[in-house]
């Protein structure tokens, strides 16, 4: 039962990216990446966003964050700490893994400190104590992989917004990845998960949100708006199922 007011609240939210023309350099034209999204985040809950490629996802969640702001709309968040996590922490090759570790948990928002305090820790569950010191160009793309997910995860907020976080790396890690989320999220986080895995939005979330196009085509229970979901994706591109009393 929800209580009191959104912990978050998106109103009328709108935001265009503005494209420059690769044969004329000075003419741009504006691409809208979302159209009047409305949006409601409570205390404890785990929704899910789902929608096709360059629906407009991202950019959502990117929103929320405080990363970017709209064209337009409005955007509350009711003195809430939020994080995003995502796989692009702007890990610099040149540098060691113990230094892009370093510089994650700044981009994140922990003084230098704080990340030094938690790197060890880091370190041990991404099981890279042995190449922590090595540079990042010697890192496979499953090191590279389970050395972001460990600093992400690091980081303590109120709000979690996940990019296409879950399901990474090897089985071994997966699994163990997947656990340290269920216990983030059934803790008293709220979350938003954007995620193309059925099965992950299935057994996270209570609630889905589907974009196309940057708008919202339908919200409600998880399995109701899968099926549905699932539905438009098999009567192709251009074929979203019916809203009701649109």
């Amino acid at each position: 039962m929800r209580s009191g007011n959104p912990i978050i609240s998106l109103e009328d939210v709108a935001m265009s990216y503005k494209i420059r023309n690769r044969r004329l350099r000075n003419e741009r034209h504006e691409k809208p990446a979302l159209r009047s999204i409305n949006l409601n985040l409570w205390r404890g809950e785990t929704i899910g966003i789902i929608g096709r490629n360059g629906a407009g996802k991202s950019t959502l969640l990117r929103i929320i964050a405080g990363i970017i702001e709209p064209d337009s709309g409005i955007v509350t968040r009711n003195h809430v700490s939020i994080r995003l996590l995502g796989l692009n922490l702007g890990f610099i090759p040149s540098l060691s893994g113990y230094d892009n570790a370093i510089l994650g948990g700044l981009i994140l928002g922990l003084r230098r400190k704080e990340i030094e305090a938690m790197v060890p820790e880091i370190a041990e569950f991404a099981e890279l104590e042995q190449a922590l010191h090595n540079p990042l160009r010697t890192y496979s793309s499953g090191m590279r992989t389970r050395l972001a997910f460990s600093i992400a995860v690091s980081v303590p907020a109120d709000v979690l917004l996940l990019d296409e976080l879950m399901g990474v790396g090897d089985v071994a890690f997966r699994k163990k990845s997947g656990e340290k989320l269920r216990s983030m999220i059934n803790s008293d986080l709220s979350c938003v998960i954007v995620s193309h895995s059925n099965e992950i939005i299935t057994e996270m979330c209570s609630r889905i949100v589907w974009v196309e196009h940057g708008e919202t085509i339908a919200e409600g229970p998880t399995e109701e708006i899968l099926e549905r979901y699932e539905a438009a994706m098999l009567a192709g591109p251009s074929q979203p199922a019916p809203v009701p009393g649109r």
